[in-house]
Formats: C-alpha cells, structure tokens, sequence
C-alpha cells in the first residue's frame, strides 16, 4: 500500500509540475495513478480485515454469552464467503473477458485492473476461513475476534470522565492535610 501511494504522489506531482512548469505533461500518469489507487484501495480493505478494522455493529454482539457470539461470528463470516465467491467468480468472468483490451494511455491489459477483485477475494477468503478456524478450535479467540475499536465519542467520553475525577481526587488530598 506504501508503495502505490508513494509511486501515484510521485506521478500525480511530477505531472503537475511538468504541465504548469514547461507546458507538457506525461500522457500517461492520470491512468496509472488511477490503476495505483484501485490496488491500493483493495489492499487496504485486505489489511483492514486482517487486523479486524472494518466498521462494525457490535450492540447485539456485546450482549451475547459466548457460545452464542462464537455461532453470530460463524454464521456471519461464512455469509462473507459467499460474498467473496460471487466478487470471485464475477471478477474471473470479467478479466478473462478483457484480456484482449488494453487501457489508452498505458497500454496495459484491463485484466489487470479486474484482476484486482481475483486478489481480493482470495485474500479476503483465505483470513475469513482463518477467522472461522479460529473461532471454532481455539479457545477465548471469540473474544479477541469480535472485540472493536472504540467510537470517537466513547474515547471522548472516557477522557472526559477521567478529566472530572482527577481534579475531585486532588482537592481532597489538600483538604486531608498533604502538601
């Protein structure tokens, strides 16, 4: 991801410094930095989901015991499957079907930007099986599976809390004699 963000930085500003600099441009930057942004957005939703990042509802998941968590997560996950063969199988129909295409400035197959849902679903695919595989053999990884990330304003909340029992805790300390 670090590298299609550096590499479409690198072309997007050197196209913009050729063309208000010396009136020319490179012809084909636009397209590739199009391309870059595709891959890298599609490895982000893959990195996203290794690391449990995607926006989630966790309400009714909060409320349940454990076993009944662990069968909400499989059931959920295997329902992702399904939806990462259709993008499969949908992806694969396409790219083969573009092979003979090419993109105008660059020249390169389409298929290579279709290509994109092929990786995705595959590396998706492969961390949700994982996911599941977890869940069910592997003791207390419920737990560390369906945990999520705190809300803005739940972290804003604690931080206020915190900020309202300090001075409390500090005043009756002077008022108890120490200094």
């Amino acid at each position: 991801m670090a590298a299609t963000l550096a590499l479409m930085c690198i072309l997007v500003f050197g196209n913009v410094v050729l063309r208000y600099g010396f009136n020319s441009g490179i012809t084909w930057s636009e397209e590739m930095s199009r391309f870059l942004f595709i891959w890298m957005s599609f490895f982000g939703a893959i990195g996203a989901l290794k690391d449990n990042d995607h926006l989630g509802v966790d309400t009714l998941l909060r409320k349940l015991p454990p076993r009944a968590k662990q069968m909400v997560f499989v059931i959920s996950n295997v329902i992702v499957l399904y939806v990462l063969y259709l993008l499969l199988d949908g992806s694969w129909k396409i790219t083969l079907s573009s092979i003979g295409s090419r993109a105008p400035a660059t020249g390169l197959p389409m298929a290579f930007i279709y290509g994109t849902g092929l990786v995705v679903s595959i590396g998706m695919g492969i961390i949700v099986l994982f996911h599941i595989y977890q869940a069910l053999f592997r003791p207390g990884a419920i737990d560390e599976l369906t945990k999520m990330k705190e809300s803005e304003e739940e972290l804003i909340a604690v931080a206020h809390s915190e900020e309202t029992e300090a001075p409390q805790e500090r005043k009756q300390g002077v008022v108890g004699g120490e200094r």
